[in-house]
């Protein structure tokens, strides 16, 4: 019987071929980081970026490449214009993995599999040039991040540059900014917003924001609301990313651990989870630290999407300070709370400084915030931290396209030496 089947088959597929019956196609599997891939385009170059989750690396490589703190982005490069066109690793990562080098730090397997393992890498790694009419992808063996990863994409050709900069999320990790779906809204058409293109009117809405974070039925007043950022997805965050910003950790059970054992350890947590402070009736949107050698110091920001827009770009509003210990605390569910340095006017002209190195700066300005609170009368946060400032809130408007500190321009708005330093003689 078997073998009428196989013969009454063979028949009906010979038939088939003479009638001119076509076959359907192989269906081809996309691995998952494809299909979530981020795509940008300019010019006639359009670049996908994914970065591999430590399982999926180890299932494309056969080795666990997170072990030796190795993480692949995947990148694919289509290009439609008339120059070849070089992927420049280094932008990746200074200090990206060649794919010999990576093979070699798995050299306890035997002769042959050494072979072979050299053989994959090679095969999978991104190769130049990408040709006109020409789609290449491959992947980069960089070192490992958490949470979220810049992935700087440089091409160039002869005469020619495209520069692209990308804020990917690392698969496996649950950033505070997934639970308030916060970029989703911000790309959202639905959502109703007021576009500000008149430097006055933008700077009188800034002033009439509160003066604070406030506990979560507002009846009390916490840390000054003492910065604004202008940008997104493709400047703001991927500037901030690129000098050493890191997302923060939502609280979940093993985030809360990490960091008591950290705390008693000394050791760092550079996406350690902050405490919730509340703007517009919400937790915020988003935050951000830059950390130490250890838990116990890192600047750390809060940041409120605001209904407000720039000349297009999102408007977040925010709250900086700096960690300079921890204690305990009854005002803290977990009882423990960072002790904030008191001068939060020296954290929020570091970042401005810390930006205007990030090549994305374009813009910055003072205007009126909390009001003043001199260091001879302190006002206190939620914790009981005393804090004195200059009342000030800080506006940096970031933009894709990179800027050298002599092009960093100013809002003619209050301008002391303190935060002008950053960019000594730059014009209105």
């Amino acid at each position: 019987m078997k073998r009428i089947v196989t013969r009454m088959q063979a028949v009906i597929f010979t038939g088939c071929i003479l009638a001119g019956c076509s076959a359907a196609p192989p269906t081809v599997s996309v691995p998952a980081y494809q299909n979530r891939a981020v795509t940008r385009s300019e010019g006639g170059m359009q670049v996908s970026t994914a970065v591999l989750s430590p399982q999926e690396s180890a299932a494309v490589y056969g080795v666990p490449l997170a072990e030796r703190n190795i993480q692949p982005v995947w990148i694919e490069v289509r290009n439609g214009e008339d120059g070849n066109y070089f992927l420049l690793s280094p932008g990746l990562d200074p200090n990206f993995f060649p794919a010999s080098e990576a093979a070699e730090a798995f050299a306890d397997a035997s002769p042959e599999q050494q072979t072979e393992l050299d053989r994959r890498f090679r095969s999978l790694a991104f190769a130049n040039p990408i040709r006109p009419g020409e789609t290449v992808s491959g992947l980069v063996l960089t070192h490992l991040n958490e949470g979220v990863k810049l992935v700087q994409i440089d091409l160039v050709a002869r005469g020619r540059v495209r520069t692209f900069s990308i804020f990917v999320a690392v698969p496996g990790f649950e950033g505070d900014y997934k639970r308030s779906q916060v970029f989703k809204r911000a790309a959202d058409p639905e959502v109703p917003i007021v576009n500000y293109t008149d430097d006055g009117s933008f700077r009188a809405a800034l002033e009439a924001l509160p003066c604070c974070a406030t506990n979560e039925d507002g009846s009390k007043n916490g840390d000054p609301l003492n910065l604004v950022i202008v940008g997104g997805l493709d400047d703001a965050f991927p500037s901030l990313v690129r000098r050493g910003w890191s997302v923060t950790e939502q609280k979940w059970s093993g985030a809360i651990r990490r960091m008591i054992s950290a705390a008693l350890s000394g050791e760092a947590y550079v996406n350690a989870p902050v405490s919730d402070l509340y703007v517009f009736g919400h937790a915020q949107d988003l935050a951000l630290q830059k950390a130490r050698g250890d838990i116990h110091q890192r600047n750390h920001m809060r940041l409120w999407l605001s209904n407000m827009r720039y000349r297009g770009k999102p408007v977040w509003v925010g709250q900086i300070s700096r960690d300079i210990g921890t204690r305990l605390t009854w005002h803290s569910s977990t009882f423990t709370t960072h002790k904030i340095d008191p001068d939060v006017d020296e954290a929020r002209s570091a970042l401005t400084e810390d930006m205007a190195y990030s090549q994305n700066l374009s813009k910055i300005g003072l205007l009126s915030g909390v009001g003043a609170a001199p260091e001879s009368m302190p006002r206190t946060n939620l914790t009981t931290d005393p804090y004195f400032t200059d009342g000030y809130r800080i506006v940096l408007v970031f933009d894709r396209v990179p800027s050298s500190l002599a092009d960093i321009t100013v809002f003619p708005w209050v301008t002391p030496y303190k935060v002008m330093r950053v960019t000594p003689g730059a014009g209105p």
